[in-house]
């Protein structure tokens, strides 16, 4: 008897695994399985590149770090809403913004950061966006020495509407 259960020792049954042949004793099906899996696949085509000399071009959707666009006219695009800022899960956005003099806009950038040590790539900043100021683009090569080389201000951020062409035709089409 265990705690207040009552246990009637007739109603149990004994369980037995099945017994192994000789064969299966000696692991060489085992083997052999891992064997003919490893022959099939060194006729496979290989799927590794020699990086840094042969160079990968991602996809249309892929999600590099993020950057500002700047219009053909110089001007960028942003007008610091502050958008991005709020949905970044990984809190890596900082804007602060700026009244413009003239009237093509109502307010700028002052103060565009972005900690790539931070970022998580994940795209909310493109999708809220109402400018299309700030879009993924195809760099995936990162490096930095420091932690203050990882946060990419403005100057770092801005990228020519031209450079952008693709993600931005991608992103009209798949809205």
């Amino acid at each position: 008897m265990h705690g207040n259960v009552k246990v009637n020792m007739a109603e149990i049954q004994q369980v037995r695994s099945k017994d192994l042949t000789v064969l299966e004793k000696t692991y060489i099906p085992q083997i052999v399985g891992g064997l003919w899996l490893t022959f099939k696949q060194m006729f496979k085509p290989k799927e590794t590149r020699q990086y840094p000399e042969e160079k990968w071009a991602p996809p249309t959707a892929f999600r590099g770090r993020p950057v500002l666009v700047k219009a053909e006219n110089g001007i960028e695009r942003c007008v610091a809403c502050g958008l991005c800022s709020r949905v970044c899960p990984a809190l890596a956005i900082e804007v602060q913004a700026n009244e413009v003099p003239t009237q093509e806009k109502e307010r700028y950038p002052e103060k565009f950061e972005i900690n790539m040590l931070r970022c998580i790539f994940c795209g909310f900043c493109e999708e809220v966006c109402p400018e299309e100021a700030i879009v993924m683009s195809d760099e995936y090569m990162l490096t930095f020495t420091s932690q203050e080389e990882a946060i990419f201000g403005k100057d770092k951020l801005l990228m020519s509407e031209r450079r952008l062409k693709k993600r931005l035709e991608f992103l009209h089409e798949n809205v």
